[in-house]
């Protein structure tokens, strides 16, 4: 087994949404990007599993796989209550919903490194935030450009455009998730 393999299988394990994306086409290309990411990154599964979603949460004791995985399911959980509540009324793309939802953070793993044990944000994170980073990558592995603007739009960055459908369900699954493990409440 190739060293491409071993990782691309990996990386399946570790978040197995991969494989409700239906169109096989895109779901190689989603995982390409990953594989990318990871190797031009310089991470390792191992690393990649300790490492917290967020640099803008103190003591964050949520893991960049767990808010992915959580952020995927809350979107497709979404678009199923709307499916059965709207049916066609309301048009979005599953398969575009799902690689969104898996691409949209894996730009931190250029944006972010770790050194002496610590997550820090990289030279190039310094320069450019995730999404920007997430469209630029993957764009270079063909992905569409509704998946593409899924990841563009999905932070502050897409305050100032019209989301697609997709974009919006990601979009708050993903500050409902962020709202949640970042601040602290009173009850």
């Amino acid at each position: 087994m190739s060293s491409a393999v071993g990782l691309k299988n990996e990386i399946i394990q570790l978040i197995p949404e991969f494989n409700l994306i239906a169109d096989e086409e895109l779901r190689e290309k989603t995982i390409n990007v990953w594989q990318d990411a990871i190797s031009q990154g310089g991470w390792t599964i191992e690393k990649i599993k300790k490492m917290p979603f967020s640099l803008h949460v103190e003591d964050c004791n949520i893991t960049f796989i767990e808010h992915v995985r959580t952020v995927c399911k809350m979107c497709i959980a979404v678009a199923d209550v709307l499916k059965d509540s709207y049916g066609d009324r309301i048009k979005l793309n599953r398969d575009y919903l799902i690689a969104g939802a898996l691409l949209a953070d894996v730009g931190k793993l250029i944006e972010y490194e770790e050194q002496d044990g610590k997550i820090i944000r990289t030279g190039r994170g310094r320069h450019l935030r995730h999404p920007f980073i997430g469209v630029a990558m993957s764009h270079l592995r063909g992905i569409p450009l509704e998946i593409q603007h899924i990841i563009a739009t999905h932070s502050k960055e897409g305050d100032i455009m019209t989301r697609s459908n997709e974009s919006v369900i990601f979009h708050h699954a993903d500050f409902i998730d962020f709202d949640l493990v970042s601040k602290k409440r009173p009850f």
